[in-house]
């Protein structure tokens, strides 16, 4: 080594040793992209010296900003509640609550100015999503200051209802992953969890009133190795399950709660209940057979996985929704209703008595009295139910969200039946489904729903549009189902990018979106992200695209 080289071996331990200044993020790389921003000359300088200074409100989502930006840049402020700071410092931000400026839920204004930065927001929500803007606008990596360009943006979403999805049945997830989950969720500007915890290969919530639940039906013998289409489908020998602890519940709902996400659990009924029948037999339509929980998906018309319309049923039904309702804050339970085989209430002289006795037109309006019951009990907790559209197929009043899996078809007749509508359809917002055509990528489902499709989607039908039942659209959602997803990774991989496409979708207007901007933003800030989160993502997303299957 010659002397030449010692500037440089100096300049790259300093770099080290000393973490340096640094100018942050631009505002134009913000995702998703805000409704209004005013750039000025000038900046802010922030340093460890500098304070966090709160309102009453918003003393948790202080203690999440101070600690997110330990974690960003190694900036370790101290936060104090507003006023009760005795120590002398030239720099602030400030969260505040304000109820005048801000005229929208879920709003927020960020200005930087001055010596500080204020955030202004009246709910929970709009804090979190002022501070995850403020965190995009700091540097990405250990600095001693960071200088934040002077800006005001005023923001706000286009949708109340920002949803993503998460299969914890198929596949079982640690509390350590479904915490990370919420913090993608809360990064993006989503506002709430669909948390799927019952199916037919398990119970993945602790039940104390009906503890087999979890003794028998959060266990199954095998799971499926390779695709359902594989002939012959191929198993392995391992007993896999588990369940969620109500401590663990809890544990997650407050940490939901600290970053404004809201966790509506699925408890799912009458159909896609073999975990429950293999639990307990006689919630079934032949009672006296053993049943055994599903080891694949698929079952629809295959396997006999629906409950009985009988007393013990519907007793059932209550007692575990109001343990579930006791649990979760949320103002809504997810009752699933979809894929509801007929055949076996069909084929059962018992279920066909209740049909008769209860004067029910057919199975349909049995499948309608079962979402109804349940809706009653949950309303017994001052809650309301969602259901998949498929609950639609009877003549049910319209106090139940309908959570729409199909196209704009079946999203349109919900809404002209004036229920509030959330439009998750499986093409494009299936995350499950392929990102790519290329026969070596992993496993998916089905289907091909590339990036481009997912940010291109329009939660509002055509024919809906300045209309009075525009209304009814309410958000949207991006579902997850994991039976090809064993692990994190391969979750993180199938959501990302898509589900950045989708925070756009649902936060920004549709005139301000431009697909060209957005992948400009995704490779200049977003990328960055996901790989300081160690996160795995799709990287050819460029490659694929719609044009793709339009060729094939």
């Amino acid at each position: 080594m010659t002397l030449k080289h010692w500037p440089a071996l100096l300049a790259l331990f300093l770099s080290f040793a000393f973490p340096f200044a640094a100018f942050a993020q631009s505002v134009d790389d913000i995702v998703p992209k805000p409704v209004e921003v005013i750039k000025s000359g000038g900046h802010v300088t922030i340093d460890s010296k500098a304070q966090i200074l709160f309102d009453k409100p918003f003393a948790d989502q202080a203690a999440f900003l101070k600690e997110m930006l330990a974690a960003q840049t190694g900036l370790k402020l101290s936060a104090y509640l507003n006023g009760q700071s005795k120590a002398k410092t030239h720099h602030h931000i400030y969260l505040l609550f304000d109820a005048k400026v801000i005229s929208k839920a879920e709003m927020y204004t960020l200005t930087v100015e001055g010596k500080d930065i204020t955030i202004r927001a009246r709910d929970t929500g709009g804090m979190v999503y002022g501070i995850q803007t403020l965190l995009q606008l700091f540097p990405l990596g250990q600095v001693a200051e960071a200088k934040i360009a002077n800006v005001t943006v005023k923001d706000y979403p286009r949708f109340a209802y920002r949803g993503m999805h998460l299969d914890v049945v198929r596949h079982m997830f640690p509390v350590s992953f479904i915490k990370k989950y919420i913090d993608y969720l809360a990064f993006h500007k989503f506002n709430t969890f669909h948390w799927h915890l019952t199916d037919d290969q398990g119970w993945r919530i602790q039940i104390d009133s009906y503890p087999k639940l979890n003794t028998v039906g959060s266990w199954r013998n095998a799971t499926l190795i390779g695709h359902f289409k594989d002939v012959p489908a191929r198993y392995d020998s391992t007993r896999y399950g588990g369940f969620y602890t109500k401590d663990e519940v809890r544990q997650v709902i407050r940490y939901a709660a600290v970053r404004g996400i809201s966790i509506i659990p699925e408890i799912d009924i009458p159909g896609h209940s073999r975990a429950t029948i293999a639990a307990y037999p006689e919630f079934s339509t032949k009672p006296d057979t053993t049943w055994n929980v599903a080891t694949t998906w698929g079952m629809y018309n295959r396997q006999n996985n629906v409950l009985a319309p009988n007393p013990a049923t519907f007793k059932f039904l209550r007692t575990v929704f109001h343990e579930v309702a006791d649990l979760f804050p949320s103002p809504y339970i997810h009752i699933g209703g979809d894929e509801c085989s007929k055949m076996w209430w069909k084929a059962d002289p018992a279920s066909q008595k209740f049909i008769k006795d209860h004067k029910l037109k057919d199975e349909k309006g049995l499948q309608t009295y079962f979402i109804e019951q349940v809706a009653g009990y949950v309303a017994e907790k001052g809650k309301k139910v969602i259901g998949w559209h498929e609950i639609l197929e009877g003549d049910l009043d319209n106090s139940a969200v309908i959570m729409n899996w199909g196209g704009d078809k079946e999203g349109i007749a919900a809404a002209t039946r004036k229920h509030p509508v959330i439009m998750t359809p499986g093409v494009p917002l299936y995350f499950d489904s392929y990102q790519s055509k290329d026969p070596k990528d992993s496993l998916a489902i089905h289907g091909y729903n590339p990036l481009d499709a997912v940010y291109k989607y329009e939660p509002v039908p055509a024919s809906l549009k300045n209309t009075p039942l525009q209304q009814h659209i309410i958000g949207a959602q991006g579902n997850v189902w994991t039976e090809y997803m064993g692990n994190p990774a391969k979750v993180e991989y199938m959501i990302f990018p898509r589900m950045t496409a989708l925070s756009e979708v649902l936060w920004t207007a549709p005139e301000k979106k431009d697909y060209a901007d957005f992948k400009r933003r995704l490779k200049t800030a977003i990328i960055p992200r996901y790989n300081f989160w160690k996160s795995a993502y799709f990287k050819n997303f460029e490659i694929w695209t719609s044009d793709k299957q339009k060729q094939q």
